[in-house]
């Protein structure tokens, strides 16, 4: 492991009540041995809240902005509280989904709700080698944002590592989606020998962000869905699966992928949407992968992750020996789902709108803790 930064992140940030109880369970559930409860509730005001910051110029000021986005997500972490086993987790370094694109040679776009990235692989046998530039522009800016986050965090709240995003998902970014997939077919041998190429810029770029983030004990957090851990730990995925079936994905995602997750010392997979179950049995076959997110398509409508139509998907997961982290899990929701597949191995997500309301939730699963003994 590489040495701890002076200002990593701090081992017990002092914006959770009863950090005591948080890096032994998160260390057992990577093992299915624990129930991780994310629980977190708007915080009813006080005299010491952070003020709110001015608004953002544009919107290229509030995605890489400093200090805009530092402060915004500062005032953010501030109006929240923390239980459980809830790491206090800052997003900010999460610009788009994929920057490695950006380090790559693509070029971001911003819009005031969102980041794409432009294409810039137009002809696979004349573009240069695929390699990690540390003096691109987004490499220089993802470190200022992380190195300057943790520095107004001052040891309250945890900094994540940039979701960088690897494999087949970075390369349609840099080629364009519908391309790629021609490519497979066309291309198939440029395709497995860029995917290799974007791993090593993956190793290159991740060491690098987990050496300014990581405490003094090695932990370390991923920006994207918080993964929490003793080491280098990720979230990895491969979204453009939804788009192609199991025999593309063995030969085109699951090498990487499994390369990937034994340099990690902890990975976890978010699995984004149905379109992606038919691949379900590779991701599952890989050893090395603990855990997996699952995203309901509609996650932030009616069906989330509590939704009774996912527990048969969470056993399934359960199961092949992997965890299960299941996101924006309602109040009323959480009891039934652990009744229905029980708390070993589940890392349940949930938001309430005040303090009082969490702490009965809380109240209701504390047995449950017991339960896994």
């Amino acid at each position: 492991m590489s040495k701890p930064s002076p200002a990593g992140n701090p081992s017990h940030p002092t914006w959770h009540e009863d950090w005591s109880r948080v890096k032994p369970r998160h260390e057992r559930w990577w093992r299915q041995e624990e129930l991780v409860f994310c629980l977190t509730a708007d915080r009813d005001p006080s005299d010491d809240d952070l003020p709110e910051p001015p608004p953002a110029k544009d919107p290229e000021d509030w995605w890489i902005g400093l200090p805009t986005r530092i402060r915004h997500y500062a005032y953010r972490m501030s109006r929240k509280r923390f239980y459980a086993e809830a790491p206090p987790a800052s997003w900010c370094s999460c610009i788009g989904p994929g920057d490695l694109a950006a380090m790559l040679g693509a070029r971001w776009k911003f819009s005031k709700n969102t980041v794409w990235y432009e294409h810039c692989i137009d002809d696979p046998e004349t573009h240069p080698p695929l390699e990690l530039d540390t003096t691109s522009f987004a490499y220089r800016r993802l470190t200022e944002i992380v190195r300057a986050e943790i520095e107004l965090a001052d040891g309250r709240y945890l900094v994540g590592i940039p979701d960088l995003i690897e494999n087949i998902d970075i390369l349609a970014a840099l080629r364009d989606p519908q391309t790629l997939l021609l490519d497979m077919f066309d291309n198939p041998e440029w395709i497995e020998r860029s995917v290799m190429a974007i791993n090593e810029a993956y190793f290159k770029a991740y060491d690098h962000f987990y050496g300014l983030v990581r405490d003094d004990e090695g932990w370390s957090l991923f920006g994207a869905f918080s993964p929490y851990g003793p080491g280098k730990t990720a979230k990895v995925q491969c979204d453009a699966c939804s788009m192609f079936g199991p025999d593309q994905f063995e030969r085109f995602v699951l090498p990487a992928l499994t390369q990937q997750c034994d340099y990690l010392d902890f990975a976890m997979y978010h699995l984004d949407g149905e379109e992606c179950w038919p691949n379900l049995d590779h991701i599952l076959s890989i050893e090395s992968l603990q855990a997996l997110e699952w995203t309901p398509k509609f996650a932030y409508a009616d069906e989330g992750g509590g939704h009774p139509k996912w527990y048969d998907l969470y056993k399934r997961i359960l199961a092949a020996g992997k965890s299960v982290q299941a996101i924006t899990v309602k109040p009323d929701e959480v009891i039934p789902l652990l009744d229905a597949v029980g708390p070993k191995g589940m890392y349940i997500c949930c938001h309430t709108k005040t303090e009082a309301e969490a702490e009965k939730i809380l109240e209701r699963v504390e047995p449950y803790y017991a339960s896994v003994v």
